[in-house]
């Protein structure tokens, strides 16, 4: 199952009526990992008045949290939470520190604070595809490597790694969906002479058609 999640791990922070708001976001793979991320920010941060956050994980979005921390009910979590939601993202976790300033926001007031510490931290972090990807192996005559390479380059296919030695072995980083549209091509471009070395299927992150196993 393909979805979007954050890049890593990002920080950001404004002022609002004295009070200082500071997103923390970070990519997360289960409940544990969450926990100890808001653990760890609010050790950090152990001085402030409230550490909000919210989180969610599983490519189905199955597991959804969130803590208003001691502010007034529904003004900090679920802002947190719905930023969240806003992008489609997932395997995502976001705390916003507040250091109290002495002006009282009002509910709206921290509504809009909280919201928008969250969606300057995932601004900051940046987002990816989670998708399913295949490395392919392949070897090939050292004379279609250069058709290859053309017609890869020209559909924007992706050759992850090019080793030479008796023949050239190439291996081709794909998404999943075009795994048969591409056999197709190098059966064409090689008038069915490839050889067929490996195949293995895996998670890998996606951004702007460039595929990595991680980011």
């Amino acid at each position: 199952m393909d979805y979007r999640t954050v890049k890593g791990q990002a920080i950001a922070e404004y002022e609002e009526k004295k009070s200082l708001f500071i997103g923390n976001v970070a990519r997360v793979s289960s409940e544990d990992e969450a926990r100890d991320f808001i653990n760890s920010i609010k050790a950090e941060h152990r001085e402030a008045r409230h550490n909000v956050y919210a989180y969610i994980i599983g490519g189905n979005c199955s597991i959804q949290r969130y803590s208003d921390d001691g502010e007034p009910q529904g003004t900090g979590g679920i802002p947190v939470l719905e930023v969240i939601k806003r992008n489609n993202i997932t395997d995502t976790v976001i705390v916003v520190t507040r250091y109290f300033g002495g002006v009282l926001l009002g509910a709206s007031g921290l509504v809009r604070a909280y919201s928008k510490a969250a969606s300057m931290a995932v601004k900051e972090v940046g987002i990816v595809e989670k998708i399913k990807a295949v490395m392919l192996k392949i070897k090939v005559d050292y004379d279609m490597l250069g058709k290859i390479q053309y017609n890869f380059s020209k559909n924007n296919w992706q050759i992850d790694n090019i080793q030479y030695a008796d023949m050239v072995e190439l291996s081709i980083l794909c998404e999943k969906s075009k795994l048969e549209e591409i056999k197709k091509a190098l059966i064409d471009i090689t008038n069915d002479k490839y050889t067929l070395i490996d195949q293995e299927e895996d998670l890998y992150f996606k951004e702007n058609n460039k595929i990595y196993h991680d980011v």
